[in-house]
């Protein structure tokens, strides 16, 4: 016998999260399609509430014997994507896609415990930051149990460390094509879940948490086409760089719930409304590494998205202004 965990997005407005039922079969291959009452998780009315779950990659379940976890499209009944399916536009723009892109995906996220951060008294706020940050930090034992269950699972984890706030971590997927980087953080997220539950913690993808003057949590995007790999791929990292400028409310729209309160300008962030690009510069929009300024090739950095955000949604968006413009660019010479 094994175990099933079909993983799914649902419906939450404006953010959605992650739902997950078992199916014990017989019979390892091949995982059938299934469904789910769609009017529970937003996704469907009561009169009409059959969901259909399509399997679209499966990774191994560390933490139960004879198990797999299934990650799956929503879909309606008659086959079509169903209207929260965030994944197909992304399958859509990235098959074919002559640029090559790659991906990296920074997650930010805070551990709490009794209605506060994880190491917060209930008394008095912690002394201020700046011990935090790859130091002194609460919640290792869970990030770095989060980090083996990843690898045994085998998603792209590449990462860990502490963040800037007491009770706040990080860990990073890829470098990978953007499908793979979205569909692994989706399952991270859900099994970060799993093990804070083992751990008497929950986890929180606010992008700020806590009010003050404390860090927020982004979801920071690591973005690459062939050409920017290339040598002289500053110049088209600086091409995408005035793309993303130009479509720069359009990203704002699916990075994420309540990120105002997040990129308001301190705690390593740019205003919302504005647009900055620099290199090293982590109060900017988009940073250049700055071994990319050195090498003059590599990739950038979208600090925008929040630590809630659809990465689907902003691997699709980013993907849709970079290498649309570069298309258009194109035509334009021909």
């Amino acid at each position: 016998m094994h175990k099933f965990e079909y993983i799914w997005v649902d419906g939450g407005d404006p953010t959605a999260t992650i739902r997950s039922k078992t199916k014990i079969a017989q019979e390892i291959t091949p995982i059938p399609t299934w469904g789910f009452d769609g009017s529970s998780t937003n996704q469907a009315s009561g009169d009409a509430s059959d969901c259909v779950l399509k399997p679209v990659r499966v990774y191994m379940n560390p933490l139960e014997t004879q198990s797999s976890l299934v990650l799956c499209e929503v879909m309606n009944v008659d086959e079509t994507p169903h209207a929260t399916n965030t994944r197909t536009p992304l399958v859509d723009i990235v098959s074919n896609n002559i640029d090559e892109p790659l991906v990296g995906i920074e997650q930010e996220y805070t551990l709490f415990k009794e209605g506060r951060p994880l190491g917060w008294s209930s008394k008095k706020a912690p002394p201020p930051q700046g011990d935090y940050y790859c130091g002194r930090n609460k919640g290792e034992n869970i990030a770095r149990h989060h980090m083996e269950v990843c690898l045994k699972a085998g998603i792209a984890i590449c990462g860990i460390n502490s963040e800037v706030m007491l009770g706040q971590w990080e860990y990073q997927i890829g470098t990978v094509d953007p499908l793979r980087a979205a569909d692994d953080l989706w399952v991270a997220r859900w099994i970060l879940e799993k093990i804070a539950s083992f751990h008497d913690v929950t986890v929180s993808l606010n992008p700020k948490p806590m009010a003050g003057d404390w860090n927020g949590a982004g979801c920071h995007t690591n973005f690459s086409t062939k050409e920017m790999r290339e040598d002289k791929g500053i110049y088209a990292i600086n091409r995408a760089i005035e793309s993303l400028e130009a479509e720069h409310n359009a990203h704002i729209e699916v990075y994420g719930a309540d990120n105002d309160k997040r990129l308001t300008g301190l705690h390593e962030t740019c205003p919302i409304a504005d647009f900055k690009a620099g290199v090293s510069d982590r109060g900017c929009s988009i940073r250049i590494p700055w071994q990319v300024a050195k090498e003059e090739k590599g990739y950038l950095e979208d600090r925008r998205p929040a630590s809630n955000c659809d990465p689907y949604r902003v691997c699709w968006r980013i993907i849709k202004t970079i290498c649309q413009s570069k298309e258009t660019e194109n035509d334009s010479r021909s």
